[in-house]
């Protein structure tokens, strides 16, 4: 795509998620003025030619934060340095996490493991001269587990920042078209502070067979990738909360069990 067909789309891009924020928040007033959003709105998202895809997520990162999203750069000792920490670490932890006595085999659902890994690892490169590793904060400066990125790298001496995000996936699964990374546009929850390198380690395991006495978790292999020139998708969709579901005034009918 050369640059003016990326600047036409990027300014698509950014024209559709202001329209998509000024139509949700015509559609919650509930105005008269929201007709006219929402009847351009929804013949947009049927359209199935104009959906974004192939988004640079260095222009999401940018256009939502003002930060640059910088790429590894295997030449730089500082980027090598990091890297090799990172890289160490990431040894360390699944030796740590696959070890019979490790807390994550006594959990079932491999979703409540990921948190075992953040913590870990921000152990191990803590303990790593020249390096601070932490919870980033976001932009009202509080710690917030839930949500990109995971986890804050400084190299103390230069100042650079890298950003690690961990992932768990089964083995078998990288071609696989489930989304598996979100990154939610929010100034108040937003932790993207710097401009950085950002970093997905992912962790590839072992199904986990049996219904009873279940085998253990087992990681075979890591997998650190730059997201530099990582593209994604936008999916729209319209949610709705129990609260918003059953409001009293909208219930025409209930019953209760014996």
């Amino acid at each position: 795509m050369n640059r003016r067909k990326s600047q036409r789309f990027l300014h698509a891009a950014s024209s559709w998620v202001a329209f998509a924020i000024l139509a949700s928040a015509a559609i919650a007033q509930s105005s008269p003025a929201s007709k006219p959003a929402v009847d351009q709105l929804i013949p947009w998202l049927l359209d199935e030619d104009r959906q974004l895809r192939g988004v640079p997520f260095s222009e999401v990162i940018f256009d939502t934060t003002g930060k640059k999203v910088l790429r590894f750069d295997s030449s730089n000792p500082v980027d090598q340095h990091v890297a090799k920490a990172i890289s160490a670490a990431c040894d360390e932890t699944m030796k740590r996490l696959n070890a019979p006595g490790s807390a994550i085999q006594n959990i079932n659902r491999i979703n409540e493991v990921s948190s075992h890994f953040e913590d870990t690892l921000r152990e191990l490169l803590n303990a790593t001269p020249d390096l601070r590793c932490d919870f980033p904060l976001t932009a009202e400066g509080k710690v917030q587990r839930s949500g990109y990125p995971d986890l804050r790298i400084v190299n103390m001496e230069s100042k650079r920042v890298f950003y690690l995000d961990p992932k768990l996936y089964a083995a078998g699964s990288p071609d696989s078209n489930f989304r598996t990374f979100y990154f939610e546009p929010k100034k108040a929850t937003n932790k993207v502070l710097d401009d950085a390198v950002h970093f997905i380690v992912g962790f590839e395991h072992e199904p986990r067979e049996g219904r009873f006495a279940k085998t253990m978790w087992k990681f075979t292999r890591w997998n650190l990738v730059d997201l530099s020139q990582f593209k994604v998708k936008l999916k729209a969709e319209f949610q709705a909360s129990n609260r918003d579901m059953y409001r009293p005034e909208a219930i025409v009918a209930t019953g209760r069990g014996e």
